[in-house]
């Protein structure tokens, strides 16, 4: 197809992201419509819709459109919910796999405890936003419907705390900021170093401002340049104080829905393996049922899980250890003695600790993935190894855009 713009009437047959019209990727699109697009290559631009689905729906977010998040608001919530579990569905069918797929649990609006919010300098003033559609461009915003109320009214705060790491020109500050029971945490990246980083008067006056915001601390880039109080949360029945630039699930609530899951799923093991374990998600309310070996990359989460054991006193003991799990997997003579094994990997999955898995004498896995396609592919070698994948509960935690996460159980 030529690359050069042209303005077409376009059909569009289905969904991946915004939508498809036959081999051009048209955003913003609903499968099933007829609308004029400008197309250049193998995308398209919509300018006009003509016959529009049942299933669209106003947006309600006034960003929609110029923000790059939140891509499907236009979607009704049925059909909406529906793609996504059968992305799941499409993805364990290329490997040959069928299982129960539960109803999806749905993060609502306004439940988001973590934004990346990208800092730009516009007609002198600090502002904050997301990135434009199909662009490096800030799209400023004032408020975001999936974020927790409190992240937007710190808005103008996390502006002025950003405010000093714009001098130099190349700078392009980003701020992961995470709301947590004490207070907000975040951790700056995209400050210009090359040149010898900030400056030490940028650091303090952003300290100031932090300070004057009751933010519980600030760090660049995992560096801690200003904290009044340790950002904790609560995994089960400890309180974790969390590293600087630590992961978190973006949804306290989706987060629950899949410990619940691998609670449940967990009923009645001896011993529990927890790995990729982060700093205890699943850690502390598995071992309500069972002692358990937990084993993550990252030294500073194990360590915050470790301090963290102290605070919740009753539980079945935790071993917690550092460990490169995609260079150093757990073998199966390791896995000797547990029956439950929850794996909980980064998006490209654990293929080198899955064959050590399917190996071993365990009972039950409880794969945790955000990313359908490295799960179906972790699945087929636990199905080679004679596992049975028994039923997956799809968790939309990233409202209206085309990621979808899931938790799964399987059983020899």
């Amino acid at each position: 197809m030529s690359a050069d713009p042209r303005e077409l009437v376009i059909e569009t047959i289905g969904a991946q992201g915004d939508g498809v019209a036959g081999s051009v990727f048209a955003p913003l699109t609903l499968p099933g419509e007829r609308v004029v697009a400008r197309v250049a290559g193998a995308r398209a631009e919509l300018l006009e819709v003509l016959d529009a689905s049942l299933d669209r729906v106003l947006p309600p977010c006034p960003h929609f459109g110029d923000c790059g998040g939140c891509a499907l608001q236009h979607w009704a919530r049925g059909p909406y919910l529906a793609w996504k579990a059968d992305l799941i569905r499409q993805a364990l069918a290329r490997v040959r796999l069928e299982t129960e797929i539960l109803p999806p649990f749905e993060a609502p609006p306004g439940s988001r405890r973590r934004l990346a919010l990208h800092a730009r300098r516009i007609d002198g003033r600090v502002r904050l936003g997301l990135k434009g559609r199909r662009s490096w461009r800030l799209a400023a915003i004032d408020g975001c419907r999936i974020a927790e109320p409190a992240l937007i009214s710190a808005l103008p705060a996390l502006a002025a705390i950003a405010a000093p790491f714009l001098a130099h020109p190349k700078s392009a500050p980003t701020l992961h900021v995470t709301t947590t029971l004490t207070g907000l945490d975040v951790d700056i990246t995209g400050v210009e170093r090359r040149s010898g980083g900030p400056s030490a008067d940028a650091r303090l006056r952003a300290a100031q401002a932090a300070a004057k915001a009751d933010t519980a601390r600030v760090s660049l880039a995992g560096e801690v340049i200003y904290q009044s109080r340790a950002p904790q949360v609560r995994f089960g029945a400890a309180t974790v104080a969390l590293p600087p630039g630590a992961f978190l699930q973006a949804v306290a609530t989706a987060e629950q829905a899949m410990v619940d899951f691998a609670v449940q799923a967990a009923a009645g093991a001896r011993r529990i393996a927890d790995l990729y374990c982060g700093a205890g998600a699943f850690t502390f309310p598995l071992a309500r049922l069972a002692p358990v070996i937990a084993a993550d990359v990252s030294a500073s989460a194990v360590d915050a899980l470790a301090r963290a054991v102290a605070t919740a006193p009753g539980l079945k003991s935790i071993a917690a250890s550092a460990r490169d799990l995609d260079r150093r997997p757990l073998l199966a003579s390791d896995l000797a003695g547990l029956d439950v094994v929850v794996v909980d990997p980064p998006r490209a999955g654990a293929e080198v600790q899955h064959r050590e898995i399917a190996r071993s004498t365990c009972d039950r896995v409880i794969g945790v993935s955000c990313n359908p396609a490295t799960f179906a592919r972790d699945a087929r070698i636990l199905a080679d190894g004679g596992f049975t994948l028994e039923r997956v509960l799809p968790v939309d935690q990233f409202l209206w855009s085309p990621h979808i996460e899931l938790v799964g159980l399987f059983s020899r």
